[in-house]
């Protein structure tokens, strides 16, 4: 079982729930397994990031972006999905979050913004 941790914003955007939604929210990250990582299959995606191993996990309405250290999920964005939709619509990026998260820097030029 992992240990998860959560960044300024992804605190921020929890804060913005309710109680017993954030706890639905934050059970899907909670349940996840190494052999989840190993294999990841929807709701969990995997890519690089600087040629480090990134995650995201879908959540309901929200998604968590977050990296893998040791026994620790550390969560460094969650996004309401309409939040990302507005994102791409307003960028005219493509829609496949795959490429969108892989190939465009203004992605994660925005996301960093977000802690900021």
């Amino acid at each position: 079982m992992y240990q998860v941790t959560f960044s300024e914003q992804a605190m921020h955007e929890l804060n913005k729930l309710g109680t017993l939604e954030q706890l639905g929210v934050v059970e899907p990250i909670s349940s996840v397994k190494a052999s989840d990582l190993e294999h990841p299959r929807e709701p969990l995606g995997k890519f690089q990031r600087a040629g480090k191993p990134f995650y995201r996990l879908r959540a309901g309405d929200h998604r968590f972006y977050f990296e893998v250290t040791g026994d620790t999920l550390h969560v460094t964005y969650i996004l309401h999905r309409n939040s990302l939709e507005d994102f791409l619509l307003r960028n005219r990026l493509p829609v496949s979050e795959q490429q969108l998260v892989e190939q465009h820097s203004k992605f994660w030029k925005y996301m960093e913004s977000l802690t900021k």
